[in-house]
């Protein structure tokens, strides 16, 4: 194709210096005579020809060129599977389809919940479908519903004296093939009937927000405009755990005059900069604290924190003095150990070894410190380890929080605890219909949650 563009570029040049006599002709007509030269007519047909010519050459060439410089002939296509990656500073435990762990703070990023969107789900089950990739966003049903439901769906949750159960009875161990070969020892129970909150099982409505100070006179945050899978009301919740740092002494107080308790949500296991030392209300951060002691690790995968070293003795008593300071001295009733289990390794590399044993003393300790503050101890996500790591701390804890239970079908790692202990559960990306039923049966406290934990849910009973 190059060496016919060629020669028609050479074949024009040689016409273009070819000459041509001139010839007069002379023609008699009855109007007279006229006289032309036939080299004009020779020169306008050169001249048509030469453009006939280039445009033929540019019709075969510059297609050539294209050609050449894409030989596949086709548009540049954007890459595919290319996504944008949400950084929601935010906190849960479990992977989702699209960001591995919400967190607290900054939520302009993070998933939000919006107005109405398709009507893909129904609003008796107001959440994602089984079709969704992420989360679902939907509006709350606005009722104007506030009364609680009868008294005997709630179970009475004065039981101060309640002694803890046998561990024997309910602590099974699994095959230890699974259980490092350390002295990894069963948690004890605490001697005697505590003197602190012990959640009751049973039908426990609970409400779930660390997103922001929890607003009393919200219906929203207060749990008392949503809505059962059948569409009824939902019975207002009963119990509500809350940032431990975020939320006051008279937040607390507000919701022991109205029969609630209130659970303290903290971080044990890996310490990011979110608050300030006036939200703290100390002088020095509790993160300024982890770094100038040196037990901060590897950073956390896609979150601004740093696992603890949680075989240091400094990390114990910093992490006590939150406890005391956030939680006891504020007056809830129990407290929620986010990161219990960093031993595992599925959040990440620590940067230390370590083992379940490791974790079982860190966590022990921390347990006994919160029963002699008075204080609860809720567990959280024990199902995710792989091992009998649930099982073993058992007799220590008070109850249970998990995540996703039935969404990765680790609720059966709970099993201790079905009968003997509160058990909570939040579902974020199926819907009530797929989880709820299992949750009734084993006697858990399931609901379904907006990702960022900013209000809204969904329960099942």
């Amino acid at each position: 194709m190059g060496a016919l563009c060629l020669a028609n570029r050479r074949l024009a040049n040689v016409i273009k210096r070819a000459r041509v006599r001139t010839v007069s002709i002379h023609i008699d007509r009855s109007s007279g005579s006229s006289t032309f030269s036939l080299a004009t007519l020779v020169n306008q047909w050169r001249t048509r020809r030469r453009a006939f010519i280039a445009m033929a050459a540019m019709l075969i060439c510059v297609p050539l060129i294209l050609a050449t410089s894409n030989p596949s002939g086709a548009l540049p296509r954007p890459v595919a599977g290319q996504r944008v990656v949400l950084n929601p500073n935010w906190r849960h435990r479990k992977p989702t389809t699209t960001t591995t762990r919400p967190r607290k703070g900054t939520t302009t990023t993070a998933p939000v919940r919006s107005a109405p969107v398709t009507t893909t789900t129904s609003t008796t089950d107001p959440s994602p479908s089984s079709t969704t990739t992420t989360y679902l966003i939907f509006s709350p049903i606005v009722t104007t519903t506030t009364t609680l439901s009868p008294t005997t769906t709630v179970p009475e949750s004065t039981t101060t004296t309640r002694p803890a159960p046998t561990p024997t009875t309910t602590t099974s161990q699994p095959t230890s093939t699974t259980v490092p070969v350390t002295t990894t020892t069963q948690a004890t129970a605490p001697s005697g009937s505590g003197s602190w909150w012990h959640p009751p099982t049973g039908v426990l409505p609970w409400q779930w927000e660390i997103d922001h100070p929890l607003d009393l006179s919200s219906a929203t945050d207060m749990g008392t405009n949503d809505v059962l899978p059948n569409g009824s009301s939902a019975p207002a919740p009963v119990v509500f755990d809350i940032d431990g740092i975020l939320n006051s002494a008279a937040t607390v107080a507000a919701l022991h005059a109205q029969g609630d308790h209130a659970i303290c949500y903290i971080e044990v296991g890996t310490a990011g900069n979110y608050y300030s030392a006036a939200d703290e209300g100390i002088a020095t951060t509790y993160y300024a604290q982890y770094q100038a002691a040196g037990v901060l690790g590897n950073k956390l995968p896609g979150y601004p924190e740093y696992f603890l070293n949680i075989d240091a003795a400094a990390t114990v008593s910093i992490t006590e003095a939150m406890i005391n300071q956030q939680c006891a001295a504020k007056g809830f009733d129990a407290v929620e150990t986010d990161l219990d289990e960093t031993y595992a390794g599925g959040d990440g590399t620590t940067g230390f070894t370590l083992s379940e044993a490791d974790e079982v003393a860190y966590m022990s300790t921390l347990a006994n410190y919160m029963h002699r503050d008075g204080l609860a101890w809720i567990i959280k996500n024990p199902d995710d380890t792989g091992d009998n790591f649930a099982a073993t701390m058992e007799p220590l804890a008070d109850g249970v929080l998990t995540e996703q239970c039935n969404q990765y079908s680790t609720c059966s790692a709970l099993s201790s605890y079905f009968g003997y202990k509160a058990i909570f559960n939040a579902e974020y990306n199926i819907p009530t219909s797929q989880f709820c039923a299992n949750d009734i049966t084993l006697g858990i406290n399931g609901a379904y949650f907006p990702v960022n934990l900013n209000g809204p849910r969904s329960p099942c009973q």
